[in-house]
């Protein structure tokens, strides 16, 4: 089973509602839930299977970016999890940009946690190897559902 948590910190400038906003345009959440610690506000975005994955592959796919996201997924796997961290400014405009854990945009990166018992095949299914820019095979949400 694939489950997802999507987290973004909410900072006093912002509005919580973009910031959901910017969630919901990568994802397709189950669960949204307003957390705070250590002072900080947190939206955490759960979701499970591909269904809540659908928008960042088809993001990936128009934004053209399969080899650079396969090259950070494959470098973020520990595990049975699979971490990265995007632009939460890009997101809100329904975009997609990898990001930096911390430093990198002023207010702090959309994270994304996957866990699954098969990161690689995920990944495949995510962002698969291409050749000049076009994928070299897609996998059915069938071949991929049960990791």
């Amino acid at each position: 089973m694939i489950k997802v948590i999507v987290k973004a910190e909410v900072r006093v400038t912002e509005d919580i509602n973009k910031v959901e906003r910017a969630i919901r345009n990568v994802f397709n959440p189950v669960n949204i839930l307003i957390t705070e610690e250590d002072n900080k506000r947190f939206i955490v975005a759960e979701g499970e299977g591909l269904n809540c994955l659908q928008k960042l592959r088809s993001l990936l796919r128009n934004e053209r970016i399969l080899d650079a996201a396969r090259s950070i997924f494959k470098k973020s796997i520990e595990g049975k999890t699979l971490k990265f961290h995007i632009n939460k400014q890009i997101a809100h405009i329904g975009r997609l940009s990898f990001s930096a854990p911390e430093h990198e945009s002023p207010l702090g990166p959309i994270t994304f946690i996957i866990t699954c018992s098969s990161p690689e095949k995920l990944v495949d299914w995510l962002a698969p190897p291409t050749s000049n820019g076009k994928p070299l095979y897609e996998l059915e949400d069938a071949d991929v559902e049960s990791v």
